[in-house]
């Protein structure tokens, strides 16, 4: 079932552009007085960090960084399938972090997360492979004390959201968000427990397909990544929103 038109994208550019300004009020709302930040704060640290999910979120954390002044990175998140249908996420790992299973869903499959291991250990060789593409010798970024905002074009299961930010958790952000224009709103109660903040324009309560949602959803490649991350990495300075 298609959705209304006013819901839909035209591509995932348009839909960063507004899943931005939605951010931005969101930052200017919880933005602490300029009295009480300390003075130790570097100019840096106190820019937001957006982190895209690669390869459908990129465009869309482009639009985010642009439209909310920050520093623009990737994490990196892979899917794990089930042995029958590797497109059905059933679990996921991110960069640094261990893996994350729906444990409901494999276990109405009649499998436990031993049998899953073989798909474990491909999507790890996957998860470096890209790492080794996209980012080269270029370190992952420290959250540490950042408002962090994960990005992606879609939230459907949220296995590979919960993996992202789990993991990100970990390195002790100030503010960790995620953020996606369209997102299935069962995921987004779930998600919710794992983030201070989960973000999106359009939340359906019957989610049927996330390309439905942009007119253009082409797929993407890793070199249209790669053009981006490179563009964004190379520019000293994103301008800072009006």
């Amino acid at each position: 079932m298609w959705p209304p038109e006013h819901e839909r994208f035209a591509d995932r550019t348009a839909a960063g552009r507004t899943l931005g300004a939605e951010i931005a009020e969101h930052l200017r709302r919880r933005e602490a007085p300029a009295e009480a930040r300390t003075a130790e704060m570097t100019a840096a640290s106190k820019k937001p960090l957006v982190l895209a999910l690669p390869k459908g979120g990129v465009p869309v954390a482009v639009a985010v960084a642009e439209a909310i002044g920050a520093d623009f990175d990737l994490v990196i998140s892979r899917k794990i399938g089930l042995p029958w249908q590797s497109d059905h996420g059933v679990g996921a790992i991110a960069e640094n972090g261990p893996a994350v299973f729906d444990l409901s869903a494999v276990a109405a499959v009649g499998l436990s997360v031993h049998d899953l291991s073989p798909a474990v250990q491909r999507e790890r060789v996957e998860l470096r492979r890209r790492q080794e593409r996209y980012r080269g010798s270029r370190p992952a970024p420290d959250v540490a004390g950042r408002v962090v905002v994960v990005v992606d074009d879609g939230l459907a299961t949220g296995v590979t959201a919960r993996a992202a930010v789990r993991a990100l958790r970990a390195g002790k952000p100030e503010h960790l968000i995620f953020a996606a224009p369209v997102c299935a709103a069962e995921s987004v109660d779930l998600l919710a427990t794992d983030c201070d903040t989960v973000i999106d324009i359009h939340s359906p309560r019957e989610f049927h397909a996330l390309g439905l949602y942009y007119h253009d959803f082409a797929p993407l490649t890793d070199s249209h990544v790669l053009r981006m991350c490179e563009q964004m990495w190379s520019d000293s300075e994103i301008p800072s929103p009006v």
